[in-house]
């Protein structure tokens, strides 16, 4: 074992799934065990804990963990001193920043933040309310949810609610409006200040969010190798929108050549028709594991 440890904190909740499976494909394996805070994970120079994301921001400042990953609007409702590495966009749903938003009943007459003036908000998110209203000096009540916020509407126990979604498709389904946007947020690889300037755990923390951002951008990124034609080269390099340039590489026969490249995964369904078009023969999709 190591002397040197770095102190991990997973967010434990809806974001957990989507950590761990993001820190395997990066290159460490978390093993959880039920009932149990602190998974294994194979690298003797990590320690791991679960802990809420509301709550990471925390223990991060404080140094019970040296390094976290949680959102953006807890570091902001917890008011955290903390090192932000590296913002990390991915989620449980969409792999996109999550939105914070004011909404009310669907057959509420408020249209906009003002019409709520002394009226009653529920939500986890806070202080960062609080502050949001204050500075627009907007009397309201804000009050505490510990959770099924959207409900408490419908129910009557408030007049609108600030919620955190991604897609809208919950808010809308309990018969609610979107008046305004709040914040958007998403997660960020956060550090402890003194475990920052330590140099072992700066430069352990520096790997880590190397390896997990290369892991994030080749999510929306596929491969593609084929054999094209030499005479059509020139024409095929216009449409590969590659990392840097395509790889090239001779073939035994001189009228053909080997070609791989990186792409967004967004534009294969267009551009495989186009380099068939062409020519290319072939033609393999492959996924990646990460893209550094």
């Amino acid at each position: 074992m190591s002397e040197n440890k770095l102190k991990l904190g997973i967010p434990k909740g809806s974001l957990q799934d989507a950590t761990i499976k993001l820190f395997e494909k990066s290159g460490w394996k978390i093993r959880l065990h039920s009932r149990n805070y602190f998974p294994e994970i194979d690298d003797d120079e990590i320690a791991c804990s679960m802990c809420r994301a509301q709550e990471m921001s925390i223990y991060v400042e404080q140094g019970t963990l040296d390094v976290g990953l949680t959102g953006k609007d807890w570091i902001l409702e917890n008011n955290s001193d903390v090192v932000v590495v590296s913002d990390l966009v991915y989620s449980k749903v969409s792999n996109r920043p999550a939105r914070w938003v004011l909404a009310v009943a669907g057959d509420s007459p408020c249209t906009r933040p003002e019409d709520l003036a002394g009226k009653k908000i529920a939500t986890e998110l806070v202080n960062f309310t609080k502050q949001y209203f204050a500075e627009r000096n907007i009397p309201v009540e804000v009050a505490f949810s510990w959770g099924a916020t959207e409900a408490k509407v419908v129910e009557g126990l408030c007049d609108a609610i600030v919620e955190v979604t991604e897609t809208g498709t919950t808010i809308r389904a309990h018969g609610l409006k979107i008046i305004k946007d709040l914040l958007l947020t998403n997660t960020r690889l956060i550090a402890n200040k003194k475990a920052w300037e330590d140099p072992f755990k700066r430069a352990k923390i520096e790997k880590m969010n190397l390896l997990l951002q290369g892991a994030l951008k080749a999510e929306r990124m596929v491969g593609l190798k084929m054999n094209m034609p030499k005479a059509r080269m020139d024409q095929a390099a216009e449409l590969l929108p590659s990392l840097t340039s395509p790889t090239v590489s001779a073939l035994s026969d001189p009228a053909w050549l080997s070609v791989e490249i990186v792409v967004d995964e967004s534009i294969v369904r267009d551009l495989i028709p186009e380099l068939k078009a062409l020519g290319a023969e072939g033609i393999i999709e492959y996924p990646l594991n990460k893209v550094i």
